[in-house]
């Protein structure tokens, strides 16, 4: 299956992909954190590109309720952003995911299919993260566990948290890569 990782630096739901045998490529304006298929470039380039299998990550810096309070006078950023959301999911791509915390998305398009969190899959922390879904089932929970904190909530400030606050969790991406990346029309 050919899969595009949209707005993807760190490779991480690439990685996923490809270790079950995919041919999944990540794009971002950044260039990739780990050796792999990565496209530095405006992923709106390469949509047409015969994708079955589209998740997209796009920047939350003008989406996420979190950031709310610094949204005055940034009006025409937030319509850009929900703008390009809104093309990600009505592209021509069969199957698409768009992945971002609980922010404008719900109020400027819809509500999430399904809100998930990293100790539904491995991880003992909190981070609501939304998923809006296209021809995709939702994701089941992996590996429930317990010793829930809000991790990401509470990372220093500095120039890299945006960074370390966007990446995938490996047990994210492992549960998309294996309950999405079925070759068969079965979405059970």
């Amino acid at each position: 299956m050919n899969v595009l990782i949209a707005c993807e630096f760190s490779g991480t739901v690439r990685d996923a992909f490809i270790k079950r045998g995919h041919n999944a490529i990540s794009c971002d304006l950044l260039p990739t954190e780990r050796e792999g298929p990565h496209y530095q470039m405006d992923v709106l380039k390469v949509l047409d590109h015969g994708w079955d299998l589209m998740i997209a990550h796009p920047p939350c810096t003008f989406l996420a309720a979190s950031g709310a309070r610094w949204w005055k006078g940034r009006e025409q950023e937030q319509q850009d952003a929900l703008f390009f959301v809104l093309t990600l999911m009505n592209c021509d791509i069969p199957r698409v995911a768009i992945e971002n915390p609980i922010g404008r998305i719900s109020s400027g398009f819809r509500k999430p299919n399904q809100i998930i969190q990293p100790w539904m899959f491995g991880h003992p922390e909190t981070k609501a993260t939304c998923l809006w879904l296209k021809n995709l089932p939702l994701l089941k929970p992996t590996n429930i566990v317990d010793g829930r904190k809000p991790r990401v909530h509470f990372e220093s400030p500095g120039p890299e948290r945006w960074k370390h606050r966007s990446i995938t969790y490996q047990g994210i991406a492992d549960a998309m890569a294996e309950q999405w990346g079925r070759n068969d029309k079965s979405r059970d």
